[in-house]
């Protein structure tokens, strides 16, 4: 199953920068950084911007929507960015409902969401993707927090409407 690391405060504005290495030996080789996802015993639910063979440049929603719900337009510029089983840079900016992020200096993802029920708040994490013999290593990560957005959907307000 998927493993995920992950932070023990919420963001809502940031800015995230970070390192990340993937090696692996057979199976789906995958992971992704959460962000504003809430975090269960086993695994996160909301944003997951995507890293991994076929998935560089993409942003899925993990354990909400279970979909991929941005490609990149650039898609043939980042796949051609990655250095395989070295570093790859990651810039995620996330103000308002608005989420961009770059991959080695190019322009991956710039998606802004329409459904005002998502919540725009959460945990910041790593994943592990289950179904292969992976590494992940993370390094130099530095979050930067913009000010907040007022009126956002949060995991907070969601969970009282219950």
């Amino acid at each position: 199953r998927n493993t995920f690391l992950s932070t023990d405060k919420s963001y809502a504005n940031f800015e995230l920068k970070l390192k990340i290495k993937i090696t692996g030996a057979g199976g789906f080789i995958n992971s992704g950084i959460q962000i504003r996802s809430k975090r269960d015993k086993s695994h996160m639910s909301g944003y997951q911007v995507d890293a991994g063979p076929g998935w560089w440049g993409k942003m899925y929603d993990e354990h909400r929507r279970n979909k991929v719900i941005a490609v990149s337009k650039e898609l043939k510029k980042v796949q051609a960015s990655i250095k395989k089983n070295d570093w790859n840079e990651y810039r995620i900016v996330c103000e308002g409902r608005r989420i961009r992020s770059w991959i080695n200096g190019v322009e991956a993802i710039d998606f802004t969401e329409k459904d005002l029920k998502i919540a725009q708040n959460g945990h910041i994490g790593i994943q592990v993707h289950g179904g292969g013999k992976a590494l992940i290593q993370v390094k130099d990560i530095t979050i930067l927090e913009l000010n907040d957005t007022a009126g956002i959907t949060t995991w907070e307000s969601l969970n009282k409407k219950k």
